[in-house]
């Protein structure tokens, strides 16, 4: 009877130790399937990739969208939709294979077709940017069989494969601009506009080694800035990228903070076509008056790059440090410049900056305060970031903005080609002849010296006809919940939801 009655309250408590694991581990599971983001703006452009401009927009697509290749954290194209590639020696022929058994989100297998189809679009002129002025360099796209892909180039570009991380997307999609359908780590699964976007993690994704580990994403839009601490501390949202510094200061013990640059080149960016901005001294003049690192010391703590043309250091060789001081504060000389234009006693203007972009309208304002003491008066004009992407990025109807302008690729000319006077990109209005000679030579050399010396005369014209007031490349503060782990930067203004995993 004794046995009986132990053998009963062992296996009722065993039971009750299972059942509390078992709660346990579920609830662990659960905690861990999912995460919630903040974001400072919707996604206002398009879902199409090839349409998307805002790097807000292009970040996000950077999960559910792969290319024939694709960056990694180190800053190396691997591939991603093809398995593997050649390039022939003299450069102009690309032959890609594409990888066994990869699907789109819509379960379709990806085709050569399906390549081809994408890159195409790419390389239409009236379909928007056709990837700066790349893909305009192509002869012939073509599919010699289901897994095969062959771009052939008029002239080779030595940058070239960096443009093949454009998205690959199906043929059969009829709507990209409001279904994203990629082969991505995560799919999309649904926007709430103004609020929320959803992702969830791609079962069937091809890179078993890298597969997502969180299921459910919802990225949650944050568009007031003076609420990112109160969400966050809140617990409202698990993670913020590019806080202020005294955003961190204000968080709690829950968080981790991660710091990296934001990989962009943040300037107040000028209406080159508009009075008085439409004069090569009134630009060198406010260059000369501001103070840069007083820019940095008063709205990040010191922290950042700067810099003095449109590029930033992680390019390596194609950076010109030189050019950091090429314009040291001197209130007099910008004096002097303002008055032989025909204004000695300064002007006054507007900046437009987006104001759900906190570290902007910092910026924004330091510049402010700045510029009084050469008799210059900026009025900060804030805007909602879709007014933003349509009057100032896409209508140009502005006369300044502090603004970050990323690469999105690892291409020194995908940075450099907005400059080009005929560019869609090219929202500064920006015009020089020479500048365009330099930038055709660059793009279109194949000896890396010859390359990277036309790329280096293209920041110093920059410099010298001063397009823009240039600042600095960011620092980028990102706060996560330490209950999480995993956040890494890249040499690009993206972010990899895919390698977040609960501690």
């Amino acid at each position: 009877m004794k046995k009986k009655s132990l053998a009963l309250l062992l296996s009722v408590v065993l039971t009750t130790v299972a059942v509390a694991l078992g709660g346990c581990a579920g609830d662990k599971q659960e905690e861990s399937s999912q995460i919630t983001i903040g974001i400072p703006q919707d996604i206002e452009d398009s879902l199409d990739p090839m349409k998307a401009t805002a790097a807000g927009t292009k970040e996000i697509l950077f999960n559910i969208y792969e290319g024939l290749v694709k960056p990694d954290s180190d800053g190396n194209l691997n591939p991603a939709v093809a398995s593997e590639y050649t390039i022939t020696e003299e450069g102009k022929v690309y032959t890609f294979t594409i990888r066994d058994g990869i699907k789109f989100h819509d379960g379709s297998e990806v085709t050569a077709d399906d390549v081809v189809y994408s890159l195409n679009r790419y390389a239409d002129e009236q379909s928007g940017d056709a990837l700066a002025s790349a893909f305009s360099n192509i002869q012939s796209i073509t599919a010699p069989d289901r897994k095969t892909v062959t771009i052939t180039l008029n002239e080779p570009n030595a940058d070239f494969l960096s443009y093949l991380t454009a998205s690959v997307i199906p043929a059969s999609n009829a709507d990209p601009d409001t279904v994203a359908i990629g082969t991505g780590p995560y799919k999309y699964v649904s926007r709430s506009p103004q609020e929320n976007i959803i992702l969830e993690s791609f079962d069937e994704y091809w890179d078993k080694d890298n597969a997502p580990q969180i299921k459910n994403i919802t990225l949650k839009v944050i568009a007031n800035a003076d609420t990112i601490v109160t969400e966050l501390n809140g617990g409202s949202i698990d993670m913020f990228c590019r806080l202020s510094s005294t955003q961190v200061s204000q968080l709690s013990d829950n968080f981790d903070v991660y710091t990296g640059t934001m990989n962009l080149v943040q300037a107040l960016y000028l209406n080159n076509a508009v009075e008085p901005f439409n004069d090569v001294r009134v630009r060198q003049a406010l260059c000369y008056a501001i103070d840069q690192q007083g820019i940095l010391d008063m709205a990040f703590d010191g922290q950042g790059s700067i810099i003095g043309s449109a590029m930033y250091p992680t390019f390596g060789k194609y950076y010109m440090p030189e050019l950091e001081n090429a314009y040291p504060t001197d209130v007099e000389k910008a004096k002097a410049l303002l008055a032989e234009a025909g204004y000695p006693d300064g002007f006054t203007f507007s900046i437009t900056v987006p104001s759900n972009y906190q570290p902007h309208v910092d910026t924004a304002q330091v510049l402010a305060e700045q510029l009084k003491a050469v008799g210059v008066t900026a009025n900060i004009n804030l805007v909602e970031w879709a007014s933003w992407l349509s009057d100032v990025y896409s209508g140009r109807q502005y006369e300044a903005t502090v603004i970050g302008v990323d690469a999105s690729m690892l291409s020194a000319g995908a940075l450099l080609d907005r400059y080009r006077s005929d560019a869609s990109g090219n929202f500064m209005n920006f015009n020089s002849a020479s500048y365009d000679v330099a930038l055709d030579a660059a793009e279109s050399s194949i000896v890396d010296e010859e390359k990277t010396a036309s790329f280096k005369e293209c920041e110093q014209i920059i410099s010298d006809e001063a397009a823009s007031v240039y600042i600095q490349d960011m620092v980028n503060l990102v706060a996560l919940n330490n209950k999480y782990d995993g956040y890494v930067f890249y040499p690009l203004y993206v972010q990899d939801f895919a390698k977040l995993h609960l501690k």
